[in-house]
């Protein structure tokens, strides 16, 4: 079974859509950051991109993330993809953080260029809709508060990948 095929399979219809806007986003960044001449592999962000909330199928909650990567690797997909649902929240979780939310005690912090990618595309991905940095980092500020250091790590994720863009 393919990506599409078994998101479609286990995701309600706006999960689906939300999946294929941030696969299709995440790929533009990819190919963009490939053409200035660093090593990212566009087939797994594109299925990355596609599969990454592929546990909300079960959770909504801020384990959909863990929870995604178990199914991935149950239906046998590359540890990369599951690495990629298992890090893209927000700009990713660190292990005291993740202690505290009650999810498995790892960091689940984005490290690959291709996990990177798909969590500042998801980032900037409402729904469908493509929105500005600004936007997100109102919505997580009002969320987590305004000095919450995911707030900070997603900054920095959208500074650095806006540096490999502009290279």
């Amino acid at each position: 079974m393919d990506a599409l095929e078994l998101l479609k399979k286990l995701c309600p219809k706006n999960v689906v859509e939300h999946c294929i806007a941030v696969s299709k986003y995440a790929y533009e960044i990819a190919l963009q950051i490939k053409n200035n001449d660093y090593n990212v592999d566009l087939n797994l962000v594109k299925i990355g991109g596609l599969l990454h909330d592929i546990g909300r199928s079960k959770t909504h909650g801020i384990d959909h993330g863990v929870v995604g990567a178990n199914i991935l690797r149950s239906y046998g997909f590359d540890e990369r993809i599951a690495l990629i649902a298992e890090r893209h929240i927000g700009a990713g979780i660190t292990k005291e953080e993740a202690i505290a939310l009650g999810l498995p005690a790892k960091d689940y912090v984005p490290i690959s260029l291709e996990e990177k990618i798909v969590a500042h595309a998801d980032n900037l991905i409402f729904e469908t809709e493509r929105v500005e940095i600004d936007r997100v980092v109102e919505k997580f500020r009002n969320k987590l508060g305004k000095d919450h250091p995911s707030v900070k790590r997603i900054i920095f994720l959208d500074m650095e990948i806006n540096r490999l863009l502009r290279e």
